[in-house]
Protein backbone atom coordinates (compact mmCIF):
# COMPACT_ATOMS: atom_id res chain seq x y z
CA UNK A 1 0.00 0.00 0.00
CA UNK A 2 2.88 2.36 0.83
CA UNK A 3 4.43 1.67 -2.59
CA UNK A 4 1.12 2.45 -4.31
CA UNK A 5 0.71 5.69 -2.35
CA UNK A 6 4.30 6.62 -3.11
CA UNK A 7 3.76 6.02 -6.84
CA UNK A 8 0.52 7.98 -6.84
CA UNK A 9 2.26 10.84 -5.03
CA UNK A 10 5.15 10.74 -7.52
CA UNK A 11 2.74 10.69 -10.48
CA UNK A 12 0.76 13.58 -8.96
CA UNK A 13 3.96 15.56 -8.36
CA UNK A 14 5.18 15.05 -11.93
CA UNK A 15 1.75 16.04 -13.31
CA UNK A 16 1.74 19.14 -11.14
CA UNK A 17 5.23 20.17 -12.31
CA UNK A 18 4.34 19.62 -15.97
CA UNK A 19 1.13 21.64 -15.58
CA UNK A 20 2.96 24.48 -13.82
CA UNK A 21 5.69 24.46 -16.46
CA UNK A 22 3.12 24.79 -19.25
CA UNK A 23 1.24 27.50 -17.35
CA UNK A 24 4.47 29.44 -16.74
CA UNK A 25 5.33 29.29 -20.43
CA UNK A 26 1.88 30.58 -21.37
CA UNK A 27 2.00 33.46 -18.89
CA UNK A 28 5.52 34.35 -19.99
CA UNK A 29 3.85 35.63 -23.15
CA UNK A 30 2.43 38.72 -21.44
CA UNK A 31 4.62 40.81 -23.70
CA UNK A 32 3.86 40.25 -27.37
CA UNK A 33 7.38 39.36 -28.50
CA UNK A 34 8.15 39.22 -32.20
CA UNK A 35 11.09 39.07 -34.56
CA UNK A 36 12.79 42.25 -35.69
CA UNK A 37 11.49 41.80 -39.24
CA UNK A 38 7.91 41.45 -37.91
CA UNK A 39 8.29 44.61 -35.84
CA UNK A 40 9.58 46.60 -38.81
CA UNK A 41 6.72 45.33 -40.99
CA UNK A 42 4.10 46.22 -38.34
CA UNK A 43 5.80 49.58 -37.83
CA UNK A 44 5.30 50.43 -41.53
CA UNK A 45 1.52 50.11 -41.11
CA UNK A 46 1.14 51.46 -37.57
CA UNK A 47 4.25 53.32 -36.35
CA UNK A 48 5.43 52.71 -32.79
CA UNK A 49 8.77 52.68 -31.10
CA UNK A 50 10.63 49.38 -31.07
CA UNK A 51 12.10 47.79 -27.95
CA UNK A 52 14.75 45.13 -28.58
CA UNK A 53 15.84 42.70 -25.89
CA UNK A 54 19.28 41.53 -27.02
CA UNK A 55 19.97 38.32 -25.11
CA UNK A 56 21.75 34.96 -25.30
CA UNK A 57 20.51 31.53 -24.26
CA UNK A 58 23.29 31.19 -21.66
CA UNK A 59 22.79 34.59 -19.99
CA UNK A 60 21.57 34.23 -16.40
CA UNK A 61 20.53 37.88 -16.07
CA UNK A 62 18.53 37.56 -19.30
CA UNK A 63 16.63 34.62 -17.80
CA UNK A 64 16.04 36.61 -14.63
CA UNK A 65 14.56 39.44 -16.73
CA UNK A 66 12.23 36.96 -18.46
CA UNK A 67 11.13 35.39 -15.18
CA UNK A 68 10.80 38.64 -13.24
CA UNK A 69 10.81 42.07 -14.83
CA UNK A 70 9.07 41.08 -18.06
CA UNK A 71 6.36 39.23 -16.11
CA UNK A 72 5.10 42.42 -14.47
CA UNK A 73 1.55 43.13 -15.69
CA UNK A 74 1.75 46.91 -15.84
CA UNK A 75 5.16 46.87 -17.55
CA UNK A 76 3.92 44.29 -20.09
CA UNK A 77 0.77 46.31 -20.78
CA UNK A 78 2.76 49.51 -21.27
CA UNK A 79 5.25 47.69 -23.51
CA UNK A 80 2.46 46.26 -25.67
CA UNK A 81 0.76 49.67 -25.93
CA UNK A 82 3.79 51.83 -26.75
CA UNK A 83 6.32 49.49 -28.37
CA UNK A 84 6.80 46.60 -30.71
CA UNK A 85 8.76 44.23 -28.50
CA UNK A 86 11.54 42.20 -30.10
CA UNK A 87 13.54 39.31 -28.68
CA UNK A 88 16.88 39.12 -30.47
CA UNK A 89 19.24 36.26 -29.73
CA UNK A 90 22.63 37.91 -30.26
CA UNK A 91 24.04 34.56 -31.35
CA UNK A 92 21.36 33.74 -33.91
CA UNK A 93 22.63 32.04 -37.05
CA UNK A 94 19.63 33.39 -38.96
CA UNK A 95 20.32 36.16 -41.44
CA UNK A 96 18.51 39.38 -40.57
CA UNK A 97 17.50 41.70 -43.41
CA UNK A 98 17.13 45.41 -42.75
CA UNK A 99 17.47 48.52 -44.92
CA UNK A 100 18.77 46.60 -47.95
CA UNK A 101 21.46 44.92 -45.83
CA UNK A 102 21.87 41.35 -44.70
CA UNK A 103 23.32 40.68 -41.27
CA UNK A 104 24.76 37.22 -40.72
CA UNK A 105 26.37 35.31 -37.88
CA UNK A 106 30.08 36.06 -37.55
CA UNK A 107 32.12 33.37 -35.79
CA UNK A 108 34.88 35.86 -34.92
CA UNK A 109 32.34 37.87 -32.90
CA UNK A 110 30.38 34.80 -31.77
CA UNK A 111 27.37 36.97 -32.61
CA UNK A 112 25.15 38.10 -35.41
CA UNK A 113 26.34 41.28 -37.16
CA UNK A 114 23.00 42.92 -36.41
CA UNK A 115 23.49 42.50 -32.66
CA UNK A 116 27.06 43.80 -32.97
CA UNK A 117 25.75 46.83 -34.85
CA UNK A 118 22.94 47.54 -32.35
CA UNK A 119 25.30 47.25 -29.38
CA UNK A 120 28.12 49.22 -31.00
CA UNK A 121 30.39 46.24 -30.46
CA UNK A 122 29.83 46.36 -26.67
CA UNK A 123 28.58 42.80 -26.34
CA UNK A 124 27.00 42.57 -22.90
CA UNK A 125 23.77 40.80 -22.07
CA UNK A 126 21.10 41.67 -21.59
CA UNK A 127 21.13 44.96 -23.45
CA UNK A 128 17.91 46.71 -24.41
CA UNK A 129 17.78 48.87 -27.49
CA UNK A 130 15.19 51.59 -28.04
CA UNK A 131 14.37 52.63 -31.60
CA UNK A 132 12.06 55.45 -32.64
CA UNK A 133 9.10 55.14 -35.04
CA UNK A 134 11.49 55.65 -37.98
CA UNK A 135 13.62 52.74 -36.75
CA UNK A 136 16.46 55.05 -35.72
CA UNK A 137 18.51 54.33 -32.62
CA UNK A 138 17.45 56.19 -29.50
CA UNK A 139 19.64 54.40 -26.99
CA UNK A 140 21.03 51.06 -25.88
CA UNK A 141 20.56 50.22 -22.20
CA UNK A 142 22.91 47.51 -20.92
CA UNK A 143 22.39 45.32 -17.88
CA UNK A 144 19.70 43.81 -15.73
CA UNK A 145 16.82 46.18 -14.99
CA UNK A 146 14.20 45.99 -12.25
CA UNK A 147 10.60 46.74 -13.15
CA UNK A 148 10.96 50.26 -11.75
CA UNK A 149 14.22 50.97 -13.59
CA UNK A 150 12.97 49.71 -16.94
CA UNK A 151 9.57 51.39 -16.58
CA UNK A 152 11.29 54.74 -16.05
CA UNK A 153 13.31 54.41 -19.26
CA UNK A 154 10.36 53.02 -21.22
CA UNK A 155 8.27 56.05 -20.22
CA UNK A 156 11.14 58.44 -21.07
CA UNK A 157 11.09 57.20 -24.68
CA UNK A 158 7.48 55.99 -24.90
CA UNK A 159 6.04 59.38 -23.91
CA UNK A 160 8.61 61.31 -26.02
CA UNK A 161 9.97 62.99 -22.89
CA UNK A 162 13.47 62.59 -24.37
CA UNK A 163 12.52 65.20 -26.97
CA UNK A 164 12.13 67.97 -24.39
CA UNK A 165 14.23 66.89 -21.40
CA UNK A 166 17.62 65.41 -20.72
CA UNK A 167 17.71 62.16 -18.73
CA UNK A 168 19.03 63.72 -15.50
CA UNK A 169 16.43 66.48 -15.69
CA UNK A 170 13.72 63.84 -16.11
CA UNK A 171 14.97 61.70 -13.23
CA UNK A 172 16.12 64.55 -10.99
CA UNK A 173 19.65 63.17 -10.91
CA UNK A 174 22.97 64.39 -12.19
CA UNK A 175 25.67 62.41 -13.88
CA UNK A 176 23.39 59.49 -14.78
CA UNK A 177 24.34 57.16 -17.60
CA UNK A 178 21.37 58.07 -19.81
Amino acid sequence: MKKLNSRIFTLFSISFLVFNSCTAQETNQKIHWMSFEEAVKKNEKAPKKIFIDVYTHWCGWCKKMDAGTFMNDSLANYMNEKYYAVKLDAETKDTIHFKDKSFAYRPEYKSNEFAVSLLNGQMSYPTFVFLDENVNMLSPLPGYQTVEQLALVMKFYGEDIYMTKKWDEYTGTSGSAK
